[in-house]
């Protein structure tokens, strides 16, 4: 793999292996950001990835280095929408943050959806003060906060939802 500043670049993959349940789950539950139901969740989302396939709705990019999970997207069309995304899943491996490893993954999976005809992405986050680098994150790459609902996941924990806008594919 190539180098820069003596770092090993990650190599990116979209295919979806059945290794990733495990690493998945590992990885989010390393984040220290997600409760037991929520990494069940991510790991159900590979799951069902492997079983249904494309049919599923959930696309991935999985950046790795050495065989070892750095980080992660899932992401999909949303039902009923002619071209809305929904940015699902980003974690990366809190000992890789900072190393450019989640913008990278963010913009390659732009790119992907945008290719998949996506011309408006949403994510969401919580309002706690725990995920105030991830809001800071999303409005870093460009995406715009459109709405708050207060106490949606718990008292005291609102839900952010932000998009960004997409040009349209040059494919």
């Amino acid at each position: 793999m190539p180098e820069k500043n003596g770092i090993t670049s990650p190599f990116f993959r979209e295919e979806v292996r059945p290794e990733d349940r495990r690493a998945v789950g590992r990885l989010v539950r390393a984040t220290g950001f997600f409760s037991d139901e929520e990494i069940d969740i991510a790991v159900d989302l590979v799951e069902e990835r492997l079983a249904r396939g494309s049919a599923s709705g959930y696309l991935f990019l999985f950046a790795e280095e050495a065989d070892r999970l750095l980080g992660y997207t899932c992401f999909g069309p949303i039902p009923g929408s002619v071209h809305s995304f929904d940015l699902y899943w980003i974690a990366v491996d809190p000992q890789e943050q900072g190393r450019g490893v989640g913008r990278t993954l963010i913009t390659s999976s732009e790119r992907i959806m945008a290719g998949c005809g996506a011309r408006r992405l949403y994510a969401e986050t919580s309002s706690r003060p725990q995920y105030e680098s991830t809001r800071a994150f999303y409005l870093a790459c460009g995406y715009r906060e459109e709405a708050f609902l207060i106490d949606f996941y718990a008292p005291g924990d609102g839900k952010v939802i932000f998009s960004k806008s997409l040009p349209a594919s040059a494919s």
